[in-house]
């Protein structure tokens, strides 16, 4: 502590510390945990964390430290020192240290890591003497030569590995393995050579120098393209910063009775609970991350499971199994949730790098959780809030058809589960190219590094050659939700020539493959899919949710494919059925271009009534299957050009079935265009210039409810949404025409149709004049897709090629058409909630925009008193999820309180 009373650094190791889990966002997840583990008495080496605060200082003052830093950093030197018996610089007992980076959220590979920091050319000759092993001092030296270069210095990484790969062939060798002592001894020299070349300075000999150095570039690490990208993808704010880690090096490269491994204390693909994980022996951490080589399994169970030769840890290291097998328990026992952890063998001695909270797929999300709460280790609740709800988007996707017939190229690894199909791309910077023109892409790599992250979110698979399960590609991969297929073996990946070759057979760029992620399968060609079924762990956790949310979740749908699907996902009624969609089946396009074509009134109705019966076929079939549940039909939104033709052929077509001229039809069209259709001819305004549409689809609809009432089916309540309402006058004259062909149907019919007529409210002055309307309409549905665009003045469609700049500059949080701005567009909907029940109280409203479907725009519908929301049919079972943490969370505000 210094005379100003700021903490800057935090102790570590002994079986002691000053910080603790609870630290998190001052200390980073690392450094956190680090102190949690020692305070455990787990063998954690010494060190001591440099705050998230001092990265924040760093930013906000040009790059520069607080002033009381350096001493608080020296001081905690020093007792590590102590505690080790060994300096930092000294040439006789050298101290190592390692400097890493630990945000408050797991940012896997993001940022960077420095390793083996305190050689030079005197204490690697005192490493070789204490060692006794020479050869594992100087590989030592070049694995810091090289990343102090690469990381600190700003070196590119192939500088090295040619110089490598050079020697080696000079050397006749293929492997690391095989270079001596004198031979790393001689890289060492070359890399120090290429340092000075590249930089015009000698490599740093002052190991305090080289110390700030890294800190220095951990911290600036914070802001390099890949984290950056990471958070955008995440939503992690750029202002928590990161906390620096120094810690002791210990050394799983020292012999055969070292080792370096990487576990997860429950299967991260299927939840399972079985200890599953990876080891090298002889090796650093890097080495089995980066899959530089292949790695061998913790289990003799993860052996057979993949298939592998390759000796278990539990055979070759069965006391250091043992011990690890005491500390996943205990770590499970402290964190009550699965643990991804890094250890390190050292002559034998077990040592435990990190521990963290371990990514794992939605599957194994669903498993964990329920069997925690099985095993009585958290209740219900806590199982609810602990599933991210946007990731059960990866269980609600087709799978591949088993009945399909494969022509099965090879087979890997499978790192992440799930199912794919796209054109072969080999670099991130094609995946995202090809991706940004809407096609579908594989990303093959011999292995994934973190400057990769841009193309492995645009892919839609991710195949490596080289890697095992806790690969860079795998843990990615399954945070993302992206099948994966890692080390591949087979695969001979050349990225000049643009081939992938498997035995005799080559793949090339842009031929289309297919990846089964759950069971490693690379295939050839495109497969096709099935639906998933959603049963077993999934069905148990929504049912809790169901039981906990007062949110009533519907789907927006208008094919009868739509509202089975948005049913077997669990939806609670339709929200949004959009009418228009109806009209662009091959078989309709024709009747609605010559209902636009028609001069007259009664040309118009001639072909309307072509319409009806197909548009009522559809809400027949709409309302069986939705069986009583709500469903909310907007009638015509888009202006009539939309569905005017616009290619030649389709003119000659017009011209034909109209009886009209192709210079008519151009005529027509033109006459048709508008400057600005979003905010022109449309809508409601259809409604009130050409009654005679709205007054076909009313038909439409009174006339199924009455057919598939008397089918037998459940009572059915049509609610009829009025589009762009801006005043209460236009409803009035709809709502009335509405009523009108209700009323003689059912007298008609002698049959009573309980119904609503609403609007969606999608312009500011509706919602201004939300009181008004709402003595009127009998329910509101807020289209906040509109109500963005006409409250920012943005055009969705538009806004993308901006929208980037908007959001790194910090004018945007977020793309405001993907999680509801709750500040400006949000205040719009609590007015009109507010003055809409004062004139009618009990007034239904829900959201039936892109938003109904984001979890954070759920939370904000929960706070302003909607009944409910709708969102597309895969997303339903999010919602629901996010419906049941919505209400989570209100409780918890409400007891606070």
């Amino acid at each position: 502590m210094t005379a100003s009373g700021t903490k800057w650094v935090y102790s570590f190791g002994g079986g002691a510390a000053e910080g603790s889990a609870e630290l998190r966002d001052l200390l980073g997840g690392k450094g956190a945990n680090l102190a949690e583990m020692s305070s455990l008495g787990l063998p954690v080496p010494p060190g001591f964390t440099i705050t998230t605060e001092v990265c924040t200082h760093y930013y906000k003052q040009d790059h520069a430290y607080p002033s009381e830093l350096e001493a608080q950093v020296v001081a905690a030197l020093s007792d590590v020192e102590k505690t080790l018996g060994a300096k930092l610089g000294d040439p006789k007992k050298p101290l190592l240290v390692s400097v890493r980076s630990g945000a408050r959220a797991s940012m896997p590979g993001m940022m960077d890591t420095v390793l083996n920091l305190g050689l030079n050319d005197e204490t690697v000759e005192g490493l070789a003497k204490i060692s006794g092993d020479p050869r594992f001092a100087w590989d030592s030296y070049r694995r810091f030569l090289q990343m102090y270069g690469e990381v600190v210095l700003g070196l590119d990484h192939q500088h090295f590995e040619s110089l490598i790969d050079d020697y080696k062939i000079d050397s006749g060798v293929t492997l690391d393995t095989e270079l001596a002592a004198k031979d790393w001894q001689a890289l060492a020299g070359e890399f120090k050579d290429i340092v000075e070349s590249e930089t015009g300075k000698p490599f740093p000999q002052d190991a305090k120098a080289q110390l700030w150095g890294a800190i220095g570039a951990v911290f600036g690490s914070w802001m390099n393209q890949r984290a950056a990208t990471y958070r955008r993808l995440n939503n992690i704010p750029e202002d928590w910063g990161t906390a620096v880690s120094v810690q002791a090096m210990v050394f799983g490269n020292r012999g055969d009775d070292c080792a370096t491994g990487v576990a997860f204390t429950r299967n991260p693909s299927t939840g399972a609970n079985e200890f599953y994980g990876e080891f090298l022996v002889n090796a650093q951490g890097e080495d089995v991350v980066a899959g530089i080589r292949t790695p061998q399994s913790l289990t003799v169970d993860g052996k057979k499971a993949n298939s592998s030769t390759l000796p278990a840890m539990e055979e070759v290291m069965p006391e250091v199994f043992d011990e690890l097998l005491k500390v996943r328990d205990r770590l499970e026992d402290r964190y009550r949730d699965m643990q991804d952890i890094e250890f390190t063998v050292e002559r034998g001695r077990l040592w435990m790098l990190q521990t963290r909270i371990g990514k794992r797929t939605a599957q194994a999300a669903l498993k964990i959780a329920v069997s925690l709460v099985e095993e009585g280790v958290i209740d219900r609740a806590e199982a609810i809030r602990r599933i991210e709800p946007n990731s059960l988007d990866q269980l609600l996707h087709p799978m591949l058809d088993p009945a399909a017939k494969l022509n099965v190229l090879a087979r890997g690894l499978p790192a992440s589960p799930g199912a794919a199909s796209g054109k072969l791309v080999f670099s991130a910077e094609e995946a995202e190219s090809c991706a940004s023109r809407g096609e579908a892409v594989i990303l093959a790599r011999v292995e994934t590094s973190p400057e990769d992250i841009h193309g492995m979110h645009a892919a839609r698979g991710i195949l490596t050659a080289r890697g095992g399960m806790t690969s860079h590609a795998a843990v990615v991969a399954r945070g993302m939700g992206r099948p994966c297929v890692a080390g591949a073996g087979d695969l001979r990946i050349d990225y000049a020539s643009g081939t992938m070759m498997v035995r005799n057979i080559q793949v090339r760029a842009g031929d289309l493959i297919t990846l089964n992620g759950s069971t490693g399968e690379i295939i050839l060609g495109e497969v096709p899919t099935i639906e998933p079924t959603l049963s077993g762990d999934f069905a148990t956790l929504m049912g809790w949710a169901d039981e906990v949310r007062g949110l009533k979740v519907r789907s927006n749908a208008e094919t009868p494919t739509d509202a089975r699907a948005a049913r077997s996902f669990g939806a609670e009624g339709i929200g949004l059925s959009r009418t228009e969609h109806m009209f662009f089946e091959a078989d309709r396009i024709g009747a609605i271009r010559e209902m636009i074509m028609a001069d007259e009134e009664h040309g118009r109705r001639a072909a309307l009534a072509k319409l009806l019966p197909m548009q009522r076929a559809d809400f027949v079939e709409i309302f069986k299957i939705m069986a009583g549940l709500p469903v909310t039909i907007r009638l015509l939104d888009p202006p009539l050009h939309e569905f005017l033709p616009k290619t030649e052929p389709e003119f000659a077509e017009m011209a034909k079935v109209s009886g009209k001229s192709v210079g008519e039809i151009r005529q027509r069209t033109l006459a048709l265009h508008e400057t600005n259709p979003m905010l022109g001819h449309r809508g409601c305004r259809l409604g009130i210039t050409f009654p005679e549409i709205y007054e076909m689809q009313a038909v439409a609809i009174f006339e199924a409810a009455v057919a598939a009432k008397r089918d037998g089916g459940a009572a059915v309540e049509p609610e009829i949404m009025v589009p762009l309402i801006a005043t209460r006058r236009e409803f009035d004259i709809l709502k009335e025409m509405v009523d009108r062909v209700g009323g003689e149907i059912m007298k008609r019919e002698g049959v009573d149709i309980p119904y609503l007529v609403g609007t969606m409210i999608e312009l500011p002055r509706a919602a201004l004049l939300a009181g008004e309307i709402a003595k009127s309409a009998a329910f509101f549905s807020f289209g906040t897709n509109d109500l963005t665009q006409t409250v920012y003045g943005l055009s969705r469609d538009d806004a993308a090629s901006f929208m980037g700049a908007y959001q790194r500059l910090g004018i945007f949080e977020q793309d405001p058409f993907v999680s509801l701005d709750t500040v400006g567009v949000g205040e719009l909907i609590r007015i009109a909630a507010e003055r809409g029940r004062a004139a009618r109280p009990g007034l239904k409203l829900g959201i039936c925009g892109e938003h109904g479907g984001d979890p954070a725009s759920i939370r904000f519908c929960r706070e302003v008193g909607l009944d409910y929301v709708s969102c597309s049919p895969y997303r339903v079972p999010i919602a629901r999820l996010a419906a049941a943490q919505a209400e989570l969370t209100r409780d918890e505000v409400a007891t606070t309180v």
